[in-house]
């Protein structure tokens, strides 16, 4: 792979990469796609010939320097994302890992290297002020910490080295192709009759639709100013008005069981300390407050003004991602009488 419009792609298996290689390939670059285990991913299959899978991940600094050879673009999406773990564990992937890429991309001097970041790099939010990129950082978790030491390395290695860093911050991924976190807290658990909320639903989250991360990162490689920090999300909601939607859009009961929020924490503290035993994630982790336990204003005024960012509604979005649950086999819409 030695044209123009090559392009090398970390996480090109996770939620994003499954709206990312197809949005990439339908705008005519070859993609050469970093995974782990590709036989894992039928779907890959289905993908048009411009794609290169490349078996490995980016802790092997060596196959990660031969695989950006040749290749023009690089975009950085691998990333281990948990709301529980050991701090080793995410800055193994989330910090090497990913100096391996920028090093890699460095020597194989590539004209644009977009580094996928987080707003929640924020940590939480400061009351009443919208969150923007200028917005103090203040992680408060294993991931948040390690994502943003990440983003910092990506800027020194343009201020210090010159890679043409663009930084995009997207909000709480929901849509095809997962089944954590937000796809599983509002959509998959409503499904499967689970409907609760904490604190009468009050506190505002920051959904962004998979797919239009994926045009972001596009429009970024063409539009973004390098140095940059874009936040990419959709519009900001309340986990009422959230939970009305999806029970709006899937034809399920809008009723949500009220529960106080100290009640939750607790919970999570329980379940995150039997964890320690069981060594399997909780099923509500404590390092979930962050999360829900915040007012998310999240503005992505600069992308829509320098990316050309265009969100989808929620509710669309809410829809498209139903749909593809339907053809996982994951629900069934019941019939009305």
């Amino acid at each position: 792979m030695q044209d123009q419009l090559s392009i090398f792609v970390t996480g090109g298996t996770g939620h994003l990469g499954y709206a990312l290689l197809p949005t990439l390939l339908e705008a005519g670059y070859r993609v050469r796609a970093l995974t782990r285990q590709p036989e894992r991913h039928t779907w890959l299959q289905t993908l048009s010939n411009g794609l290169e899978i490349v078996r490995g991940d980016v802790t092997d600094a060596r196959l990660v320097q031969e695989a950006v050879q040749g290749c023009r673009y690089v975009v950085h999406a691998a990333a281990k994302f948990a709301f529980w773990g050991k701090h080793e564990q995410f800055e193994r992937t989330n910090v090497m890992g990913a100096a391996n890429v920028m090093r890699a991309a460095l020597a194989a001097n590539v004209h644009k290297y977009v580094h996928i970041s987080t707003v929640v790099v924020v940590g939480k939010p400061l009351a009443g002020r919208m969150v923007d990129e200028t917005h103090p950082t203040e992680p408060v978790d294993p991931y948040q910490r390690s994502k943003l030491h990440a983003e910092q390395l990506a800027l020194q290695a343009w201020r210090e080295s010159g890679l043409p860093v663009v930084v995009l911050r997207p909000g709480a991924f929901y849509g095809p192709g997962g089944r954590y976190a937000f796809n599983r807290l509002f959509i998959e658990d409503a499904l499967k009759g689970i409907r609760i909320q904490v604190d009468g639903g009050n506190y505002i989250t920051f959904p962004v639709y998979v797919g239009d991360v994926a045009k972001a990162i596009l429009s970024a490689l063409h539009c973004g100013r390098v140095g940059e920090v874009y936040n990419i999300c959709g519009e900001t909601l309340t986990h009422r008005e959230a939970n009305r939607i999806v029970s709006e859009e899937a034809g399920i009961s809008p009723f949500r069981l009220n529960v106080p929020g100290r009640l939750m924490i607790l919970v999570a503290r329980l379940l995150t300390a039997l964890s320690e035993y069981t060594q399997v994630e909780p099923y509500y982790p404590l390092n979930l407050r962050s999360y829900v336990f915040n007012d998310w204003r999240v503005s992505s005024e600069k992308a829509r003004r320098e990316l050309g960012f265009a969100p989808i509604s929620f509710r669309e979005g809410v829809r498209l991602t139903l749909e593809w649950y339907a053809a996982q086999g994951l629900w069934r819409r019941k019939q009305r009488a």
